[in-house]
């Protein structure tokens, strides 16, 4: 099994994700957020290829972008040579100094499987805030999603980026697992004139939360909830979580 964030799949990744996202939208969602906080920096969890990132570095906002794999932060300084981004992890990172403002985008809580990981998560988080520092991330909404894939459910989605065309099957699962976790499990194919090109599979769990879920973890770190958003994104049911360091 290939890693879609590197060896080479990261530019597959980022080939569909510019047809899967309106990166416009969520730079005009997040920039709202932000600015309606008179927040003037910020670091971007989960920043993948850098395709919001160009959104922030042209405008009047400081942006840093952060994430896990080091392939995906190299494609991100190759498209965006102005960009300052880093290469770290959501538990353990420590910037230079603190930033007023932190996005965690693309549902990167998902992937925040244990509660040990989150609190590890909101300690280095609240570490890189200036007080009252602005925290806002998505999460995928486990009281609606895990409802629509009991007994499994096969999701089809297909890209075309210049003038290649992708698609992903996808089969989801909520098993026996803890914490609202559930399975999802693709392959990526590249559609040709004749037979389609398997390019590579990826077997995940990825973690859903309840509202209330989150409003504790949050009380626990020292962050003051101002907000719940529901806002859909293009396969999960998901709520935008606003929050103010305490």
């Amino acid at each position: 099994m290939q890693s879609l964030y590197s060896n080479g799949f990261e530019k597959i990744y980022d080939n569909m994700y510019q047809t899967f996202i309106e990166y416009d939208d969520e730079f005009d969602f997040y920039s709202k957020i932000i600015k309606k906080h008179h927040k003037k920096n910020v670091l971007e969890i989960g920043c993948g290829t850098g395709n919001l990132a160009k959104h922030f570095i042209n405008s009047n906002l400081e942006y840093v972008g952060l994430d896990l794999s080091e392939d995906m932060i190299n494609l991100s300084k190759l498209k965006n040579p102005s960009g300052m981004f880093i290469h770290g992890d959501i538990a353990t990172y420590a910037l230079k100094k603190p930033l007023e403002a932190t996005i965690i985008t693309g549902r990167t809580s998902s992937y925040l499987l244990s509660n040990k990981t989150i609190h590890s998560a909101l300690k280095s988080i609240h570490n890189n805030l200036t007080t009252d520092g602005l925290l806002c991330f998505d999460f995928i909404d486990a009281s609606r999603f895990i409802k629509s894939i009991k007994g499994g459910k096969k999701v089809y989605h297909e890209a075309c980026f210049e003038n290649t065309c992708y698609f992903r099957e996808s089969y989801m699962k909520n098993n026996d697992l803890d914490n609202f976790m559930f399975n999802w499990d693709a392959i990526y194919y590249q559609k040709t004139n004749s037979d389609p090109i398997k390019l590579t599979e990826d077997n995940s769990v990825v973690r859903a939360f309840t509202k209330n879920e989150w409003e504790l973890f949050l009380y626990l770190n020292d962050f003051t909830l101002l907000e719940f958003i529901d806002r859909k994104s293009y396969a999960f049911d998901t709520y935008v979580v606003v929050a103010k360091k305490n």
